[in-house]
């Protein structure tokens, strides 16, 4: 088969060509994994809250973080219970309910943990959402419900990841020990 005419016109012209010496190729840089930066602020705030204020006495007296230790404990009690040094062992949700309906489920729950025997109970009473102004209404009362039950020695707002401001943990007396 002879070749066309352009063919060997391009032949003729590259004739004296020679090869250019091979560059090394820009090796495929490897895929940097992208960067989860909301999960990476969601840590530092969920570490912000955990820290809380700067002192215990801030948190106790600011008035807007819903904060108790009964007289004549530590105050270290209530840095670990902010810090989850003890397991909540139940959980009360109070979203949706009225008043009347948050203060005896609260109560019921608070006697059957007692019974229980358990140490370190959760209860979310929500951020006000839902409510007319948006502002947590069961958050104040479940501060004077708690105030008024013996069994709690201690009480604070949960991090973040179990709830932030709209939880609070409470740490309750435990079952007087044989012999003591």
């Amino acid at each position: 088969m002879a070749s066309p005419p352009e063919d060997e016109e391009f032949r003729r012209a590259v004739a004296d060509a020679q090869p250019l010496r091979q560059r090394k190729l820009a090796s495929q840089k490897r895929r940097v994994s992208p960067v989860p930066r909301q999960r990476l602020a969601d840590e530092r705030a969920a570490l912000a809250e955990s820290l809380g204020p700067a002192s215990l006495d801030d948190a106790l007296d600011s008035g807007e973080e819903l904060a108790f230790l009964r007289e004549g404990y530590p105050r270290d009690t209530l840095r670990k219970l902010r810090r989850g040094h003890w397991v909540v062992q139940g959980e009360l949700d109070l979203h949706g309910m009225n008043r009347a309906q948050a203060a005896v489920h609260t109560g019921r729950f608070l006697g059957e943990s007692k019974k229980r025997d358990l140490r370190c109970v959760r209860i979310v009473h929500g951020k006000g959402l839902g409510s007319p102004r948006r502002e947590p209404v069961l958050k104040g009362l479940l501060r004077k419900w708690l105030l008024q039950r013996a069994e709690v020695l201690a009480f604070c707002q949960a991090p973040a990841a179990q709830g932030g401001g709209g939880a609070v943990l409470v740490l309750l007396r435990g079952a007087p020990r044989a012999g003591s």
